[in-house]
């Protein structure tokens, strides 16, 4: 196989160089900045050397029927992501990464990905641009599905390095590159709660929809929801503020141990406005920003139940506030997530594509800054009576890609819970 340069930081730093399939399945969490679970991960290798480029994550289709078009689909997404950013890769490196089932084996998942690694490869092919190497990452072994050399690739797969010990974990912890545990688990920070809490959290769901709803379908009342909205966010946000954050698991706890059913609730379906939640999108630098986010992550996992959909706001808040910070990987996990529940979502999309292909956040920042400015002057006001949002002027992607598995079931809760008075609230706009 080719070689492959990976930088470790800044262009006048020492680089990597890649030179076998190990090396490479070794690489991937540094190179995504987590363990993918479940998931197709394309990376484009850039110039002569086939030095790392864009990269791209989607969850494994359960279905092979939807193998086809996934791949076609991503070929197409990376390569032309590739190509705005200022050229055509050389070359593709893809991944599957999936543990196996209950009595399945790891040679056995791979063998079963065999026709979705050949449907990627040729999806590429049909774009002029080779597969250079296609590897399957399960239970802690690796198989290349293009080396026919078995002193490399035996059959049996190959054992994943210890943590730690590749020559990419030096180098990345050299750079200060942070590998943040599997995706699994950092999809479960985000995830609606499946505790005998959850219970009580729907009813208040259910209690606040019943009390807002006609309020906000009242002439004039929307704009004061929004206002009572953004200012029970904001008293939620000073409260996590003053209490410091340990690790996730401790953070997450406390945070929703000082946010009540209610509060959730009433802000949840506050967000569901597009004006509310483009002003809390404010809260994205300086002191209050890890609140916010904090928050965001707190009030995603309260969307429980019929309420699942829900969270498509909270979720897109906590990406853009991460992307905002510098947190690329956990905010492609939030956005993810809020793709997944609505694909449609368009200020979900607009950040997902902007974020995968490496723009400064810096220009929304200065746009959000303007409008709040502009708002405290008391500049021109649409007919809302708020300042209006210039939009920034992102490509919307001509293709969406199809959600992943579980996102039909959000969607079936959705329409069963449609049905319910007072349950779902009212969702504005994306």
């Amino acid at each position: 196989m080719n070689t492959h340069h990976e930088p470790t930081g800044s262009a006048d730093e020492q680089q990597i160089t890649l030179r076998s399939p190990a090396e490479l399945a070794d690489a991937l969490p540094y190179l995504l900045g987590f363990h993918p679970t479940d998931s197709i991960v394309m990376v484009a290798l850039q110039g002569e050397r086939g030095r790392f480029g864009g990269r791209l994550r989607l969850g494994i289709p359960r279905s092979p029927m939807e193998w086809p078009p996934v791949a076609d689909q991503l070929a197409e997404c990376l390569i032309e992501g590739s190509e705005r950013r200022g050229g055509r890769p050389e070359g593709i490196v893809v991944f599957l990464c999936q543990d196996p089932a209950a009595g399945e084996t790891g040679r056995q998942v791979m063998e079963r990905l065999r026709p979705l690694a050949q449907r990627l490869r040729t999806a590429c092919g049909s774009l002029d641009v080779p597969v250079h190497e296609a590897l399957c990452i399960s239970d802690g072994r690796f198989w290349s599905y293009c080396c026919p050399d078995v002193r490399c690739c035996p059959p049996e797969g190959t054992g994943l390095a210890l943590p730690g010990t590749s020559v990419m974990a030096a180098a990345a912890a050299y750079a200060g590159v942070q590998v943040r545990g599997s995706l699994r688990e950092m999809e479960a920070r985000l995830e609606p709660w499946r505790t005998p809490a959850a219970e009580e959290q729907e009813r208040a769901l259910d209690d606040a929809g019943a009390a807002l709803v006609p309020r906000i379908l009242g002439a004039g009342s929307r704009e004061r929801v929004g206002e009572e909205t953004l200012r029970l966010a904001r008293t939620l946000i000073g409260r996590l503020k003053d209490v410091p954050s340990g690790g996730p698991a401790a953070t997450d706890a406390e945070d929703d141990r000082l946010i009540t059913h209610e509060e959730a609730a009433t802000v949840i379906l506050g967000l569901q406005d597009r004006e509310t939640r483009d002003r809390a999108a404010e809260w994205m630098e300086g002191p209050e920003a890890a609140p916010a986010l904090r928050l965001w992550r707190a009030l995603s996992r309260r969307c429980v139940g019929p309420y699942a959909e829900h969270a498509t706001a909270p979720l897109t808040l906590a990406g853009w506030v991460a992307w905002s910070t510098g947190d690329e990987p956990g905010a492609r996990v939030a956005l993810g997530l809020a793709l997944r529940l609505d694909p449609q979502y368009v200020f979900a999309r607009l950040l997902h594509q902007a974020c995968n292909e490496g723009l400064d956040p810096e220009t929304l920042r200065r746009c959000l800054r303007e409008e709040r400015g502009a708002r405290a002057l008391g500049g021109p006001h649409g007919t809302s009576g708020r300042p209006k949002l210039r939009p920034v002027r992102r490509p919307v992607p001509r293709k969406s890609l199809p959600p992943k598995g579980p996102a039909s079931g959000a969607r079936a809760a959705h329409r069963r819970g449609a049905g319910r008075g007072g349950r779902r609230g009212t969702r504005s706009g994306r």
